[in-house]
């Protein structure tokens, strides 16, 4: 018998033949096809639009291997673009059918700092069986040992944060009817000239005047911004020097929270003071304090986005959270008309020279805000370098890609309107403060499962929450009672 050594190419070639590679080749075309049809597990679908929708943009890298993470609590701060994020995981956990921590209203009691018994349909432990909640994300004042009642420890925590200069030109607009210390004054100029003549600690509503983003982080305050005598002259330099806490947040944190072991806010006395256990040793106007409370934020949160680089913040979001691209590509929501979003808030180029002593004024008023600021800006390039800047750069243009084509074909005009020209009251945004805030109205002609996609993606926050809290507690509907004939005696 004759053995026949291993085949070259040539005399592969030879023994098929022209003809049985053509037969071999349409089978191999002709399961392929079949696969395609079929999807399920032969095929990897990006979330989301990728697969079929014919006007999304060419896909991107592939999804991620490690499964995505699901157990989120989001601390949506004020006037930083966290409506934008709450809209993302809105639509993300309504495709899927998770559970939201939903507060009765809107918020989770604001200004008090945040209470389990404030979730709807929360029973404490052994008070009854209740299936889990996967994503807590709706306004309220940190408070970790609460939220640890109703979110598992190991849940991704993250945040956003804003350069308080543009902060405070934006609460300013927002709150002024709200923040007595805002209403007083004429504008935002003559506030920030001399604040102490319209700002009182304790006075209503003036938490949204100084230090906004450390009051929704849920940290105390030094004793003189909690007196309600006058208010002491504030740290002179915008830029803190002293503040050498390096940034621990350029990985995911490997650890789950113990409450007993982190400090947490204690709820406030009659006085409004908040109560402090052992770190009542600190110094609370010293940089040491200020140090101490950014190292314990780095030990809770797991990522904080920074609103001037929101697009890079998404990136690595969904990097963080084993999400594809899709996840993260939505549209601006809560916007001011005539608000400027990003870069141009942190560098003062292109600024007159009145913008600039703003700034510089409104970073030395909310000096708390401006040292959160400062570390979790660095906290994120950081963890860019760690990611890879070209890397990140392509990931961010096939973003803002997608985004685009998701407008143009969603969105009349393909962008944001004045409320006036939205008739449709379920994509209408809630009007508060003195500016106009955009929402959306949809094409007409879309077909049912776009528009399905496109509404997720235009629903304000405020109807969004309303359908999640329709769909995760349906009214009950009462049956009619059968009624007999009645028979005269």
């Amino acid at each position: 018998m004759c053995h026949m050594g291993p085949l070259s190419p040539t005399r592969t070639m030879r023994l098929w033949g022209p003809r049985s590679l053509g037969v071999a080749l349409g089978v191999f075309m002709t399961i392929g096809f079949a696969l395609q049809l079929w999807g399920g597990p032969f095929q990897r679908r990006l979330p989301g639009l990728q697969l079929r929708q014919p006007w999304a943009p060419s896909p991107g890298p592939a999804v991620p291997s490690c499964p995505p993470r699901q157990r989120l609590v989001f601390l949506k701060t004020h006037k930083s673009g966290s409506s934008s994020v709450l809209s993302l995981l809105h639509r993300y956990g309504d495709q899927r059918g998770l559970r939201f921590a939903l507060p009765a209203r809107y918020q989770f009691g604001y200004p008090r700092l945040f209470q389990a018994s404030w979730v709807k349909g929360y029973h404490p432990q052994g008070g009854g069986t209740q299936p889990p909640f996967h994503i807590l994300c709706h306004h309220m004042r940190f408070n970790l040992k609460e939220v640890l009642q109703v979110m598992p420890s190991d849940s991704f925590f993250f945040s956003i944060v804003r350069d308080p200069a543009a902060l405070a030109r934006s609460a300013f607009s927002y709150y002024k009817s709200t923040s007595s210390a805002f209403r007083k004054a004429p504008s935002l100029a003559a506030f920030l000239a001399n604040p102490r003549a319209f700002y009182r600690p304790g006075a209503r509503g003036d938490h949204y005047a100084r230090n906004l983003l450390w009051f929704d982080f849920g940290l105390p305050f030094p004793q003189e911004m909690r007196t309600k005598r006058g208010y002491p002259h504030p740290l002179r330099d915008p830029k803190p020097p002293e503040l050498h806490v390096l940034p621990s947040g350029t990985g995911s944190r490997t650890h789950t929270l113990d409450p007993n072991t982190l400090f947490h806010p204690a709820p406030f006395a009659a006085d409004g003071h908040s109560q402090l256990s052992h770190s009542a040793a600190l110094d609370l106007g010293s940089s040491s304090f200020i140090q101490w409370s950014l190292a314990w934020l780095d030990s809770v949160f797991d990522l904080v986005l920074v609103a001037e680089y929101f697009d890079e913040s998404l990136v690595l979001l969904a990097d963080a959270l084993c999400w594809g691209l899709d996840d993260v590509v939505g549209f601006m929501h809560n916007a001011q008309a005539g608000s400027e979003q990003g870069r141009s808030a942190v560098s003062n180029g292109g600024l007159t020279a009145e913008d600039r002593q703003l700034t510089a004024q409104a970073r030395v008023w909310n000096n708390l805000d401006w040292a959160l600021y400062v570390h979790f800006n660095s906290s994120l390039w950081a963890r860019i370098k760690q990611y890879g800047q070209s890397r990140l750069e392509s990931a961010v243009a096939e973003l803002r890609a997608r985004r685009e084509a998701l407008a143009k074909h969603c969105l009349l005009g393909g962008e944001a309107l004045d409320p006036k020209y939205i008739t449709d009251r379920r994509f209408r945004p809630f009007q508060f403060g003195s500016g106009k805030v955009l929402g959306y109205a949809l094409r007409s002609g879309l077909s049912l499962q776009d528009q399905e996609e496109c509404e997720r993606l235009a629903t304000p926050e405020l109807q969004y929450k309303d359908k999640l809290d329709a769909k995760q507690f349906p009214p009950k509907v009462s049956l009619p009672l059968k009624t007999s004939k009645l028979l005269s005696p």
